[in-house]
C-alpha cells in the first residue's frame, strides 16, 4: 500500500519514484504485496480489514489519529506521537481502549507483519459503532486501527529544488470551535484548502487564522529565515504541535541558530530569505515560492539546506526497536 503519491504528471514526465519505499531492498513484486492491517486486536489481510458502516468516524469524522514514521527498522519519536494522541482523545472525551504499552506492541507487530524497515503508520482511534445519531453517548467501545504503508507525499526533486505554495481562502478551524491541537478525523478544513492549492497549480496552501496571520499549510508547520533568523507561528496562532516541528526546534539550538515563534503575515513569507515546511508525512522540504513571488534566492537556502540534512540524520539515530 502507498499512502500518497506524487502529482501524477511530475512522475510520468520525471519517471519519479516515491520518496520513501515500503520495504528495504523491495521489488515492484514485493510493494504490490497486500498488506495486513490491525483492527481491534486481529490482523486482516487488506482487502479483508472492514468497519461497520454506522462507526461515528465514518458517520462524523469523530476520533483522532496519528502518523508516524518508521527509518531503519526504528519507529522514530513513538512516545511523543502516542502521547498526542492520549492527549487529542482525552481532549473530545474520548478513552483509548488499550494501555500504551498494549499500543506500542499492536502498532510495531502490524508493522513486523508487514515486513517492512521503512514507511509511514496511520494509527486510528474512532468512536466506535453507535446509531446515526450524533451523540457520542450511543457508541459503547472505541475502535483502534493501524495501517502501515509507503509513503510519497512529494517527488525527491521537490526536496532537492522545493516547491511552491498559495495562500488559500479557506482559514484555519479558529481553536474556540475546534482547537486545531486535536489532531481529529475531520480534516475537512485541510482538505478545503488543499482543493484550493490544486485548483491553484501549487504543491501546498498556506492557512491564515481568523486574525490574517500565518497558520499552517494544510499538513505542515511552517518556518521562515530572515538574516540567520527562524520564526515560526506559536501554536496559538492555530498550528498543529507537529513532532517534526519540535525537532527542528531541537535541530536549531544544536546548530546554534536563533529560532522564535512568533506571529507571522504573509508579507513576512514574500519577503523571507528562506521557508522550509515540516511534518511527519513531508518531513523537511524548502519551500521556494509563494503567491507567484520567489522566496530569496529562488532556490533552496543554506539553513533550509543543513536543518534538512541534520533531520535526515536524526532518524536513523535512534526510535523504538521494530525489530529484537
Amino acid at each position: 500500500m502507498v499512502l500518497d503519491e506524487p502529482k501524477k504528471e511530475a512522475a510520468a514526465s520525471k519517471n519519479v519514484k516515491p520518496a520513501v519505499d515500503s520495504r528495504a531492498g523491495a521489488t515492484p513484486s514485493t510493494a504490490a504485496k497486500e498488506s495486513t492491517i490491525y483492527i481491534d486486536g486481529k490482523f486482516y489481510p487488506e482487502s479483508d480489514a472492514k468497519i461497520s458502516v454506522f462507526d461515528h468516524g465514518l458517520l462524523y469524522g469523530d476520533g483522532v489519529f496519528e502518523g508516524i514514521r518508521f527509518y531503519n527498522g526504528r519507529v522514530f519519536r513513538l512516545e511523543e506521537h502516542l502521547q498526542r494522541l492520549w492527549d487529542s482523545a482525552r481532549s473530545i472525551c474520548l478513552d483509548v481502549p488499550i494501555s500504551r504499552a498494549e499500543m506500542t506492541e499492536a502498532l510495531v507487530e502490524t508493522i513486523r507483519k508487514n515486513d517492512m524497515r521503512e514507511g509511514y503508520i496511520r494509527l486510528l482511534l474512532t468512536r466506535g459503532v453507535g446509531n446515526l445519531g450524533l451523540n457520542p453517548a450511543q457508541c459503547k467501545k472505541p475502535s483502534v486501527i493501524i495501517i502501515a504503508a509507503a509513503i510519497a507525499l512529494y517527488p525527491k526533486e521537490m526536496y532537492e529544488n522545493g516547491l511552491s505554495v498559495v495562500t488559500c481562502a479557506t482559514r484555519r478551524t479558529n481553536p474556540a470551535s475546534l482547537n486545531p491541537a486535536v489532531k481529529s478525523l475531520n480534516y475537512l478544513n485541510n482538505v478545503m484548502a488543499r482543493i484550493e492549492a490544486n485548483l491553484a497549480g501549487a504543491d501546498e496552501a498556506l492557512m491564515l487564522n481568523d486574525q490574517g496571520n500565518v497558520a499552517e499549510c494544510t499538513a505542515d508547520n511552517v518556518f521562515i529565515i530572515k538574516n540567520g533568523h527562524i520564526f515560526t507561528p506559536p501554536i496559538s496562532a492555530g498550528a498543529l504541535r507537529g513532532i517534526t516541528r519540535a525537532v527542528a526546534f531541537e535541530i536549531a539550538a544544536e546548530l546554534g541558530i536563533r529560532i522564535t515563534e512568533t506571529d507571522i503575515t504573509r508579507h513576512d513569507v514574500f519577503i523571507a530569505d528562506e521557508c522550509f515546511l515540516t511534518g511527519t508525512a513531508a518531513e523537511v522540504i524548502p519551500v521556494i515560492r509563494a503567491d507567484g513571488r520567489s522566496i530569496g534566492t529562488g532556490k533552496p537556502g543554506p539553513i533550509s539546506t543543513r536543518m534538512i540534512a541534520r533531520f535526515r540524520e536524526i532518524t536513523r539515530e535512534g526510535g523504538t526497536p521494530i525489530y529484537s
